[in-house]
């Protein structure tokens, strides 16, 4: 059962409404008249266990100061199998440490109280990772938990628009927006994407190809498509993501041939790689596509993979994220922000103390 405090922080931050209108305030007026010619910018990261209560509200300043017009969350909220060291830090537990049901109890709520709230009213849009379901968390209390960002306005007017009879929220999903076909795709699990995603998404990839509105198709998913820069960590990772991977790759591919602009985004690997698809597997299909690893929004950080020498460019011991700029015409340029120690909020430094803010910096990592 939900405790009777895990309800009240619930409840404040459905009331918060998942952060679902555009705030101007932080943009500066370089980044307002751009979007007043026509170009705009969102931003996109993943991967904030471990360390993401310290480093997401600096990733939210900065998203915010850049006039994006919305952030994307490519998943892994919390670690689940075991405690995120941010968590142990808050100072609820400085007189007595958590217990597993105090983790697995608050974890979600600690998530939308430290991560999702310094983001005000812009909107965020939530992606599934693999630790997001693991047990005993399901894809079905995700959408509970998460219902103003999963059945967000846009969102469910856009699942409606597509299918006047499809009333129930999933874990993949897609809006449109100035042009820009997003597709946010679940492969959190091994079976995935299974049956009904990939009708779902052949669906919406032939409706792209034939819209002429539709300037560009961006792709985000949790675990990179198979065969990429990832050093083996991503949708090969099971047979059936194997394949279906490599078969939404070569519709992408396709799509891009036609004359669509096409643009990956994954996380899952918790470094920076720009150029991800460059690899011969890729380019014997027609590619390579664009597309980024970007898991770098406060995990413990991994070591590069030994083929990382292919990117456009590769970096670990690092946070941050992509803020991408998008022209009228649908090409859009992807840059890395990366945040450093000194960009941690005041407020988030006074609640985690400057010695565990240090530590995240410096010690959150596998990559000596």
């Amino acid at each position: 059962m939900m405790s009777k405090g895990l309800q009240r922080i619930l409840r404040l931050a459905v009331l918060a409404g998942g952060g679902l209108a555009l705030v101007a305030a932080g943009a500066g007026p370089g980044a307002r008249a751009q979007q007043a010619a026509g170009v705009w910018r969102f931003a996109v990261s993943g991967d904030s266990r471990n360390c993401g209560d310290v480093v997401m509200p600096a990733i939210a300043a900065g998203v915010l100061a850049d006039g994006a017009r919305f952030y994307w969350h490519l998943g892994d909220f919390r670690k689940i199998y075991d405690f995120d060291e941010d968590f142990q830090h808050l100072p609820a537990w400085r007189s007595r440490p958590p217990t597993i049901r105090d983790y697995l109890d608050q974890a979600w709520a600690d998530f939308i109280e430290h991560q999702l709230r310094p983001f005000g009213t812009l909107p965020v849009y939530l992606g599934v990772g693999n630790h997001d379901v693991i047990p005993p968390m399901t894809r079905e209390a995700l959408l509970v938990w998460f219902a103003d960002w999963f059945n967000a306005p846009a969102v469910r007017a856009q699942r409606l628009a597509d299918d006047p009879r499809d009333f129930r929220p999933h874990t993949y999903f897609h809006w449109v927006e100035g042009g820009v076909d997003f597709l946010n795709l679940d492969n959190a699990s091994a079976e995935q994407f299974d049956a009904e995603q990939m009708r779902w998404i052949e669906r919406r990839l032939e409706q792209a190809a034939r819209d002429p509105a539709i300037r560009a198709v961006v792709v985000g998913l949790h675990k990179p498509l198979p065969d990429s820069l990832s050093g083996g960590h991503g949708m090969e990772e099971s047979p059936a993501g194997l394949a279906t991977g490599r078969e939404l790759g070569r519709r992408l591919i396709a799509l891009q041939q036609a004359g669509k602009h096409v643009y990956v985004v994954a996380a899952h690997d918790h470094f920076y790689v720009a150029g991800a698809m460059n690899t011969d597997y890729w380019r014997a299909q027609g590619g390579p596509l664009e597309a980024w690893i970007i898991g770098t929004a406060g995990a413990v950080r991994y070591r590069l993979p030994a083929d990382a020498s292919r990117a456009r460019e590769a970096r670990t011991n690092v946070y941050g994220y992509l803020l991408a700029t998008v022209q009228p015409d649908g090409q859009i340029a992807f840059v890395f922000r990366p945040i450093e120690e000194s960009a941690v909020p005041a407020a988030t430094r006074a609640t985690f103390g400057p010695a565990f803010v240090h530590w995240c910096f410096a010690e959150n990592t596998v990559a000596r």
